[in-house]
């Protein structure tokens, strides 16, 4: 173990490293992969092929040899940039093995001189145990470092800059040394962390101890499998959950519950103020169709058949041989045709999607204010995607934000600083990772780290003051999570004696700093229904959206609240009413979800799969009461929507209705069809007997 050895020795042996790294840079330099050459000049010389949208620029923060092949960052409150580097990238089975025997690195980097350029490294941590991480979350003296199979609570109690602790939050999880593993953890609004995993991580489990030596392997710990606070085993084996997931937890791993499924590789979840997620979603490879993803609560994403898991490719050779054009090949990737999943938000073609944040700073030009930022190392771009409500979902369009014509940018991650300005982590290879690295050599490997912010700024970082809940407040509209962190946690801490001054942030004018003073006031103990019934009253549908989602994680009786908003005049706050009835068993659940239903439009599929997570495993009486309500007229075409998605005892003898009568088009025969894939039951069985002999 590194640290048994008496700290002379360690210190002879750091210095010798240091000397073989420095007389093998000068030796491989000129044979360094990147054939535009390795070091800070040469970085340097990168970040002036950028071209950058009008208003911003991007410059150097930090390079080789200070960090190498970032795989994800993340800023704390003092502006430093943390890192997990992967230099062991594929290590366990690529030819180049082992290059750095000690370990992967968690690397901070720290511009002591404000010069906007790095002069600090400092190792917080390094053991054989970190292979390629593919995430890390600072939260004050804690850091959350995703390593499949396990992730790691890393602490540094004496506040030397190195962690001196180390515990286990998650392990059991497949994807070891592989893209599509556990990735990072971020800090919600609502006081808990989100993380996601691609679909080779296949489990998640509790260790039943937390505990482990600072240093060392971390070999067949004790483990129980996660079960979620919807009942469920967290797995991936359809029951119901499928392929890569997105979770919620508290801040020590407890009440984890599964948000959304059936993703391919998402490599990272944003969450904004008002409690609402976004991600993006690897490709299956060579078939153009990366997508961004409003992750909508309890959502199926399609990756594979709900029903059997099967991939994409057999229902496209199908739909090909009726004559469907090539285009439409995207959309079967990701299961759209189907009934139980949920539209994509965009389609961004080709690609190896990484990074990805929710931006709500004002140091960025007003085009990016409340926007998704991005990173593509695909195509090597980073993008902003503007937001627009489109009925219960969204649309978005597209602003490249950094692109450059130097083949080896390749950016992993961005991230907010407190000044907020954003840092772009480049991974910086001709490849993209996909179990390859063409920089082979450590001595000779790259990776850098640039900050883009308007022409002419200065970095800088605002003084943090926690001494009270006046500057708590004001550290709490901070750009930057890890700051927002320290203020959430104070002022929570803090209850009924922070309450005067979130109130005027409550009462302000931005709605996003409104939501945040939101979560703490509604969690101020005994004031839970005073803030949320205010926030359901309020004008702003986002405000209204995040106090029908305090009430849910809060475990508050939905029903009470759902009837305050079953006609709001929003489609979106009408999703969130609907997903709130989601296994809920009051008896006037069932006619609020039919007074949903009965505004559903026949044109917003985002608004029908809300519907269609509403009535999960309670479709028989949910089904029940909109026929109930609307009589005769529920076939019409939104009548016919519902009826394709729903999965009722009822549903299979109303399809047949809708197939056989004489106007049903042969495309729309298929289309209504499919639904009988997602039933089960005698019904199913003499509906399509039925049809038969109609036939």
């Amino acid at each position: 173990m590194q640290n048994s050895a008496p700290p002379s020795i360690l210190s002879i042996k750091s210095i010798l490293r240091s000397v073989l790294v420095a007389l093998l840079l000068t030796h491989t330099l000129a044979f360094a992969a990147n054939p535009s050459g390795a070091g800070p000049e040469a970085a340097a010389d990168a970040a002036k092929k950028f071209t950058v949208c009008d208003g911003l620029e991007a410059t150097l923060f930090a390079s080789e040899p200070m960090v190498h092949n970032p795989t994800d960052i993340d800023i704390d409150q003092r502006g430093r940039v943390w890192v997990a580097e992967g230099v062991n990238y594929r290590s366990t089975f690529q030819k180049w093995g082992v290059l750095q025997p000690e370990g992967d690195r968690i690397v901070v980097l720290e511009d002591t001189k404000g010069t906007g350029h790095a002069d600090k490294e400092t190792v917080f941590y390094q053991d054989p145990s970190i292979n390629a991480a593919l995430g890390i979350c600072v939260l004050g003296n804690k850091v959350i470092v995703s390593d499949s199979p396990n992730v790691f609570l890393l602490t540094d109690t004496d506040g030397d800059g190195k962690a001196d602790k180390r515990e286990l939050l998650f392990t059991g999880i497949s994807g070891v040394d592989h893209d599509h593993g556990v990735h990072a953890f971020t800090f919600g609004p609502d006081g808990k962390l989100y993380f996601n995993m691609g679909n080779e991580s296949k489990q998640l489990c509790h260790p039943l101890t937390m505990v482990l030596p600072l240093h060392g392997p971390v070999r067949d710990v004790p483990a129980k499998p996660v079960v979620d606070l919807d009942g469920n085993e967290v797995n991936s084996h359809g029951k119901p959950y499928r392929m890569g997931m997105v979770f919620r937890c508290n801040v020590d791993g407890s009440e984890v519950e599964t948000l959304a499924w059936n993703f391919r590789n998402n490599y990272e979840v944003a969450v904004d103020s008002f409690g609402t997620m976004w991600q993006s979603d690897n490709d299956d490879d060579g078939n153009r169709g990366v997508r961004i993803n409003y992750v909508m609560e309890y959502g199926n994403y399609g990756f594979s058949d709900e029903m059997t898991g099967a991939g994409w490719s057999e229902g496209w050779q199908k739909a090909k041989g009726k004559g469907a054009p090539e285009d439409q090949k995207v959309a079967y990737e990701w299961h759209q045709y189907d009934p139980g999943v949920v539209p994509n938000l965009l389609n961004t073609g080709a690609g190896s999607p990484t990074g990805i944040i929710l931006y709500e700073g004002s140091l960025l030009p007003e085009p990016f204010r409340g926007q998704i930022i991005h990173c593509d190392a695909g195509p090597r771009v980073v993008r902003s995607y503007a937001l627009q409500t489109d009925g219960a979902g969204y649309k978005a369009d597209i602003k490249n934000i950094l692109t450059t014509t130097d083949t080896w940018f390749r950016p992993s991650d961005v991230c907010v600083a407190p000044d907020g300005s954003i840092y772009v982590a480049d991974w910086n290879d001709s490849g993209v990772g996909g179990h390859y690295m063409a920089d082979q050599q450590l001595a000779a490997m790259t990776g850098r780290i640039y900050r883009a912010a308007p022409t002419g700024n200065k970095p800088s970082v605002p003084k943090l003051n926690l001494s009270n809940a006046r500057a708590c407040v004001e550290a709490l509209q901070s750009p930057n999570l890890s700051t927002r962190y320290l203020a959430w946690s104070r002022l929570h801490a803090l209850d009924a004696k922070a309450e005067s001054d979130l109130r005027k942030l409550w009462e302000g004018n931005d709605p996003r700093m409104r939501a945040r003073a939101l979560q703490l006031l509604a969690r101020i103990q005994g004031k839970a229904n005073e803030y949320i019934g205010a926030a359901l009253k309020d004008s702003n549908p986002d405000i209204r959206i995040c106090g029908l989602r305090i009430a849910r994680e809060l475990k508050l009786d939905a029903t009470p609240f759902v009837k305050t908003l079953a006609q709001d005049s929003s489609a979106q706050v009408r999703r969130d009413c609907a997903i709130a009835l989601r296994h809920n068993h009051s008896p006037e659940a069932p006619k609020l979800w039919a007074t949903l239903a009965s505004q559903h439009d026949g044109n917003d599929r985002w608004y029908l799969e809300a519907l269609g997570i509403g009535a999960d495993k309670q479709w028989d009486p949910y089904l029940d009461a909109w026929l109930a309500q609307v009589g005769d007229k529920w076939n019409t075409p939104a009548g016919r929507d519902i009826v394709w998605r729903s999965r009722a005892k009822k549903t299979a003898g109303l399809l047949v209705k809708i197939i056989s009568d004489k106007n049903c088009s042969a495309t729309d025969r298929d289309h209504y069809f499919r639904s009988f894939d997602f039933l089960s039951g005698p019904e199913k069985d003499a509906a399509l007997v039925e049809l038969l002999t109609l036939k």
